[in-house]
């Protein structure tokens, strides 16, 4: 039962008169035929696939951020009014700018700080030190809010960004004198 392929290829080659049964090629012409036009349908159908995956994500994305999405709760004072919260710069030009500097000189100074092992621990407290201070500014904002631009609200906040951008500069002194000690330390 077994044979050989290179003599089965032989006896082809030799017997090259091989016909193909008449009416062969209509037939095969009838199958692709039918092949192409089944194919359009089918085509279609992945359209429809494609475009019912979509629907079923879309609405799935929309469920989920709905379901997780947290409601306002009105009856804490500080959500209801952080949207329409006031703070120093929109009471005046003037008060931005100062608002402003003292922002962005506290950014700046905290972004110069550079935070080793060594004195983490310090550069700990004095970050407490400014959630502290930044908790009271908030308060100050909305003891401002509640009771209009008094004089005092007004500078109670300034005082508190004076205050922030102090205890900066002084961090900033105190890292560079333990920085100098270490250093001495070390070298002896």
């Amino acid at each position: 039962m077994a044979q050989d392929l290179r003599d089965l290829l032989k006896a082809l080659q030799e017997n090259k008169s091989v016909e193909m049964s008449k009416g062969h090629e209509e037939r095969f012409i009838e199958k692709l035929d039918r092949q192409r036009s089944s194919g359009s349908t089918r085509k279609q159908f992945n359209f429809l696939q494609i475009a019912a995956s979509i629907i079923v994500v879309i609405g799935l994305s929309f469920g989920a951020y709905k379901f997780y999405q947290t409601p306002e709760d009105n009856s804490n004072p500080q959500n209801n009014s952080s949207h329409t919260m006031k703070t120093l710069g929109d009471l005046s030009p003037n008060l931005k700018k100062v608002e402003d500097y003292y922002l962005a000189s506290i950014n700046l100074e905290l972004s110069k700080i550079e935070v080793t092992p060594k004195n983490k621990e310090l550069f700990d407290g004095y970050v407490d030190r400014l959630q502290e201070l930044n908790t009271e500014y908030q308060n100050l904002t909305i003891e401002l809010n509640e009771n209009g631009p008094l004089e005092e609200t007004i500078d109670a906040l300034i005082e508190n960004l004076k205050l922030r951008l102090s205890l900066l500069s002084r961090l900033k002194e105190q890292l560079v004198e333990f920085n100098e000690s270490t250093f001495v330390e070390e070298n002896i």
